[in-house]
């Protein structure tokens, strides 16, 4: 809907960079009328100095744990907000979240469903000690691997090692990284991430599902998979549809993110899923295939303790027994 306001997640590991990022975000011209969403467990002096940076026609509201007590809180909050007719959405997570929790919420409410959408997680990570919380740091590899885009921060004091770019990519292919000295960025490089946008959608989905990227994926970090499923011929929407049903149902746990643009049989317009763990958006038909597009279908996964043949003999399985006569 028109008048949904985008919502951006902020996450990265403890210490990343997050909150220099926010302020300088808030700065910025393009940010009117932004409300921000913030942990208040988070750093010491979180909220003065974000105080700081907020401009007059911009609110800030604290929102609790987001980890623990988002199901309450953060919906809650995203409520009260829904009169003040803000412009975006900006939640940052505290440094040990799982992002997954703060978008099921958004896809799961109803109600908030039909006043914001979700526009994309943006991870920031450090240039200095983004390797090492990779290493250490389950929930730092699960923040990388969720992203729609990768700020590398503290570049001021370091330049990224090429380990950990390789380490990004490979967790990661599809979300470009991009490097902030002081959280000095744009906010037109970290907004309308995902298909969301009308306006880009066909532009963002050919960049999500860039299959070269994609291919060069497999089995990293040992619990995490990233990968993209390619199918050349149209493909029937019950067998899909089941099988994505029946994952969710015994393994949505370990569906970290899954996007994917599908061909289906008796459909001449390209259909979009999109889906974080238990909580899938319904498919949506985009206005018409990007210009030059094999039109073949391909599926996105980042997954946890799920490998790629699993999921791909699945998905070929229930759609060759809808195609059965």
């Amino acid at each position: 809907m028109a008048d949904q306001a985008p919502v951006t997640i902020l996450t990265g590991f403890l210490g990343a960079g997050k909150t220099t990022l926010l302020n300088r975000l808030l700065r910025h011209p393009d940010m009117a009328g932004a409300a921000v969403l913030v942990n208040e467990f988070g750093e010491i002096g979180l909220d003065h100095i974000l105080a700081e940076a907020v401009r007059d026609d911009t609110l800030l509201l604290p929102s609790g744990c987001l980890c623990c007590a988002v199901g309450g809180d953060l919906a809650r909050a995203l409520r009260d907000l829904i009169p003040r007719k803000v412009s975006r959405v900006l939640i940052e997570t505290t440094g040990l979240a799982d992002p997954a929790p703060v978008v099921q919420t958004l896809m799961s409410d109803i109600m908030l469903m039909r006043h914001f959408r979700l526009d994309g997680i943006v991870t920031v990570v450090d240039a200095v000690n983004g390797l090492a919380s990779l290493d250490a740091q389950e929930e730092a590899v699960r923040q990388v691997a969720m992203a729609d885009r990768i700020v590398l921060s503290k570049t001021d004091l370091a330049a990224a090692p090429d380990l950990l770019r390789d380490r990004l990519a490979l967790l990661n292919p599809g979300a470009p990284v991009i490097a902030a000295v002081k959280g000095d960025i744009a906010p037109d490089a970290l907004m309308n991430c995902g298909f969301y946008d009308l306006d880009r959608k066909t532009v963002n989905v050919r960049r999500w599902l860039d299959a070269a990227a994609w291919g060069k994926a497999g089995a990293h970090d040992g619990r995490i998979h990233s990968f993209c499923l390619t199918f050349d011929e149209p493909l029937h929407w019950q067998g899909i549809g089941t099988c994505l049903e029946m994952l969710i149902g015994t393994r949505g746990e370990s569906l970290l993110r899954v996007k994917g643009i599908l061909n289906l049989i008796g459909q001449d317009r390209p259909v979009v899923i999109h889906g974080v763990q238990h909580m899938f958006h319904e498919p949506e038909l985009l206005p018409a295939w990007p210009e030059g597009d094999p039109r073949t279908s391909r599926i996105v996964f980042i997954t946890r303790d799920l490998d790629r043949a699993t999921i791909e003999e699945g998905l070929l399985a229930f759609d060759r027994a809808a195609k059965s006569p």
